[in-house]
């Protein structure tokens, strides 16, 4: 089993109770653990974990559950947040190690930030991605969305739907979802085929205007490698995170505290929709209620969601930078 990164190599745990594919680079350091999001890989880390490994850290990227190799559990209740963020302790365990730092981009960043939250004896720091935290919301988040949006097309919402149909639909289409969204905010595109806004128009890939070309960041073996994992494994398993956002927001209701208590630094692409136009300032200010050590905010400037593969040399500066300020032991 090989890895087609140059400098990182592959093999399989037991974490948590499942098996789990992990990808290594560095052999000895401070561990950095980076967890990937939707529809991601590893592989969405490949110019980090070298970095990093450059840098004198022990770097590891795992399948998420539900992806790649990892295995993926049948049950919807298998992907909350508790089995996600035990999954990353359990990768600590079964490498001997008894602290890292988590790093996380989109949906890893949602585990990152509540692996922090419920174990912050066991990571030393944190570098969230893409996604802010507010700590625990007066209400599920899915009655925002749903009230938002009515009958109107949110992929969240769709994700929820009964039936399976969003995994059917990208399933059947692996490329033509991944290609859709593995795109800079300026990157040229065919018309939407469904530009009706309500649900019964159709699912989501219509709705995302197919690509005119690659971004420069992404290679076409980059594209073939991410399409190849989700035409092995499916999409089941990542929507499946998304089925759990009520179940994770009444878990989070019973934590004992929601604060982020260890070291924390938030990187985003300045034109990352997630954060709809968010400045440094207001990101600092909101999540500064329910983080007690932030240490920055970075946004990278004309970069969107995909920031740690459109802004490599940004991205791993703003890492190591933090990093290095945490002055862990060798």
């Amino acid at each position: 089993m090989g890895s087609p990164v140059a400098g990182v190599s592959s093999r399989f745990i037991e974490a948590n109770g499942i098996r789990m594919r992990i990808f290594e680079a560095g052999d000895s350091g401070p561990l950095v653990l980076l967890a990937h999001g939707w529809p991601e890989s590893w592989y969405n880390w490949r110019h980090q974990l070298v970095a990093l490994a450059d840098a004198g850290y022990r770097a590891v990227a795992p399948d998420m559950r539900g992806y790649g190799e990892t295995d993926a559990p049948s049950a919807v209740e298998d992907y909350d947040i508790v089995d996600l963020t035990d999954d990353m302790v359990g990768i600590l365990d079964a490498l001997g190690e008894e602290t890292a730092v988590m790093v996380g981009h989109d949906w890893g960043a949602i585990v990152a930030w509540h692996a922090a939250v419920r174990y912050p004896e066991r990571f030393d720091g944190l570098i969230a991605m893409s996604v802010p935290y507010g700590g625990t919301a007066r209400r599920s988040p899915m009655d925002g969305w749903r009230e938002a949006n009515g009958d109107n097309f949110y992929y969240i919402l769709y994700h929820n739907e009964p039936g399976g149909v969003a995994e059917a639909e990208y399933d059947s289409d692996p490329r033509g979802l991944i290609s859709r969204l593995y795109l800079s905010p300026n990157s040229p595109r065919e018309a939407p085929a469904i530009t009706d806004p309500l649900r019964v128009a159709g699912g989501w890939i219509g709705r995302l205007g197919a690509p005119l070309g690659l971004p420069d960041w992404l290679a076409q073996q980059d594209l073939d490698y991410v399409v190849g994992q989700f035409e092995r494994s499916g999409f089941r398993g990542g929507v499946n995170y998304y089925r759990n956002f009520h179940r994770n927001w009444e878990i989070s209701l019973d934590y004992e505290s929601d604060r982020v208590t260890v070291p924390t630094i938030f990187i985003a692409g300045a034109r990352d929709v997630v954060i709809g136009g968010a400045t440094a300032e207001q990101l600092t200010a909101s999540m500064s209620r329910v983080t007690d050590d932030l240490r920055g905010v970075v946004l990278i400037p004309q970069v969107g969601h995909w920031v740690q593969q459109e802004a490599p040399g940004e991205t791993n500066a703003a890492m190591l930078d933090f990093l290095d300020g945490l002055e862990l032991a060798p």
